[in-house]
Order: C-alpha cells, then sequence, then structure tokens
C-alpha cells in the first residue's frame, strides 16, 4: 500500500527502507526497523489520545527533540504517571508502532512487568544480571532501542540500579555514542496527586487545560521520594537526574470516556449512536463520591462494554 500514491520525503524513505530491509540489504540505509514516523505518532496523540494534552505535548515534543538530536548525551527518560487507564500503555504502544516497523513486537522493543518478571525479591540478584544482559543485546543489536517498564514503582531498587548506566551521561565519543536508546517507566505513583489538582481546578471553574505541567511535576517529585524505601528513592534516580521529563496522566471525564467509547466501535466496525456512548459511560464508576466527575477506571474496559452492544 502506497505505492500508487505521490511519494516525498520520510515517507518515500520508510517505504524504501522497508523494502530494501524485505531483501536483507538495509546496511547503507541504517537499522531497517527503524521508522522514526514522528508525523504519525503527531497525528494519532492528537486524534486517539483524549484529555490528555498535557502528556500528548510532553511525550511528542520529548521524542522529536530527542531524534533531531545529531550527537546524544544520554538515553532519553521518560516517565508516566496517572491512574490505570488514563492512557499510559496506550501512548507507550504508540511510540512503538511509530518508531519501529513491528511495534511492540520489533526486536529492538523490550517491555518488562514488574510482578510478571521480576516477581520475587530474593531473586533480585539474578534478575539483574538477565536485565543488564537483555538491555545489552539489544542495544548492540540496533541503532536505537525502546524499552519499557510497566508497574515501574514495583521495581526493586536493585534492579533500577542495574538500569542506571544505561541511561546516564556518556561521552559522546565512545562507540556506543551513536546508538539511540529510549525507556518508558509507567507507574500508578502520583496518581493521586494528579487527580487533586485536576479537582481543585475543577472546584475553582478552571478548565483542565490551565493546568501547568510544571505544578504536576512539584507534586510527582515529592511523591516519587515516598516512602523513603520505594525504589525510585532508593535508586538515587531523581537525584542523578535520570529522568527527562515526568509525564502525567490526569484523570478521565465523562466526555473523554464517551470518545473512547466512541473509537471502540469504529475499531470494531459497528454503528453507534450519542444514546448508545452514554449508556457506557453509565455503565463506569465515577468519582469522587459527591461530584462523579473522573471515571474510576479511565478508559480501560471501555471496549469490553460495546459487546452489550453487538448484533
Amino acid at each position: 500500500p502506497g505505492w500508487s500514491l505521490p511519494l516525498v520525503g520520510r515517507d518515500f524513505l520508510e517505504i524504501l527502507s522497508a523494502w530494501y530491509c524485505s531483501f536483507g540489504s538495509c546496511d547503507a540505509m541504517g537499522d531497517c526497523r527503524v521508522l522514526n514516523n514522528v508525523t504519525g505518532l503527531e497525528s494519532e496523540l492528537s486524534g486517539q489520545l483524549h484529555g490528555q494534552h498535557l502528556a500528548g505535548e510532553a511525550v511528542l515534543r520529548a521524542v522529536r527533540g530527542f531524534l533531531q538530536k545529531p550527537q546524544l548525551e544520554k538515553a532519553l527518560v521518560l516517565s508516566f504517571h496517572g491512574w490505570s487507564g488514563t492512557g499510559k500503555n496506550f501512548v507507550a504502544r504508540m511510540v512503538a508502532s511509530h518508531l519501529y516497523r513491528d511495534g511492540l513486537r520489533s526486536e529492538c522493543v523490550r517491555t518488562f512487568i514488574s510482578l510478571f518478571h521480576f516477581p520475587h525479591a530474593q531473586y533480585v540478584d539474578s534478575y539483574k544480571v538477565q536485565l543488564e544482559k537483555q538491555i545489552s543485546e539489544t542495544t548492540q543489536l540496533c541503532q536505537q532501542s525502546l524499552f519499557i517498564f510497566d508497574e515501574a514503582e514495583k521495581l526493586h531498587f536493585g534492579l533500577l540500579d542495574a538500569i542506571k548506566p544505561f541511561m546516564a551521561h556518556r561521552d559522546n565519543k565512545d562507540q556506543a555514542g551513536n546508538r539511540r536508546s529510549i525507556f518508558l517507566f509507567l507507574s500508578n505513583i502520583g496518581g493521586n496527586a494528579i487527580n487533586e489538582v485536576a479537582l481543585d481546578f475543577w472546584r475553582a471553574g478552571r478548565p483542565r487545560e490551565e493546568i501547568p505541567m510544571e505544578l504536576l511535576e512539584q507534586r510527582l517529585r515529592r511523591e516519587l521520594l515516598q516512602p523513603a524505601d520505594s525504589g525510585y528513592a532508593r535508586s538515587h534516580f531523581l537525584e542523578e537526574n535520570l529522568i527527562d521529563f515526568f509525564v502525567p496522566f490526569l484523570p478521565l471525564e465523562r466526555r473523554h470516556v464517551r470518545l473512547c467509547a466512541r473509537d471502540a466501535f469504529l475499531a470494531h466496525a459497528l454503528p453507534y449512536t450519542e444514546a448508545a456512548l452514554d449508556e457506557v459511560a453509565k455503565m463506569m464508576v465515577f468519582v469522587p463520591k459527591e461530584e462523579k466527575l473522573f471515571s474510576a477506571q479511565g478508559c480501560k474496559s471501555v471496549s469490553q462494554r460495546i459487546n452489550y452492544f453487538l448484533p
């Protein structure tokens, strides 16, 4: 698809790179597993990520700026924070799908889920060796690598210490200087603090679009250091300035849930009505008890709710 259309600029290079790669001849063109379709990422963030203007802008600005740098001082490290269902995994998948030809299935992308991949604290030394090996092998294999850590708040500080050298500042003259790495940490920590700010703005009659990023970043930094024995605190991530951007995901309101429901209907090629979107929203739980303003599950489970409307 696409060969019959006018091809210009980056679109042409991406298709040509994929074509060369199918013949195993991409050395001259760089790593053909990498697309870096920032325009596509921008479009999807704008059209599919609802109620998250701060997160969308921060991710796009960070990724675009990182990819435009001719020389890199360190890996790009983004820390996503917010309630479950607000879009953290959704955005991580977007980044993978637009930066890599095979998305999350790419051999240049590695996803780790804390309690699934590192379930037992007594085996942390073994996990460290395995994790260091996987990151090292991936960065050697790929010109650009993406590492996603879900449930990051549950990572043992020893594992965070094992990751730190791959994210730290480096000498651009070293052999790995031309290889790029992106680290995404997804965490529920800070969700309550973000929600309190959003609720305060709503009660004051101010739109959520006026919430300043600086205010949320301050709240997130404080919460990440509490308690003092948390993985983030004990690994000294914050003190060493390894995290480039704290990305807050705001709680979703009813209007955002309706948009998620609309997208789910469209994804399943199902017709929908405004009344159907309202019905899906009514199936969700909203908090606080008095205002019933924010979806307690975000948009999680919305796609399952439309099963009630299947013919």
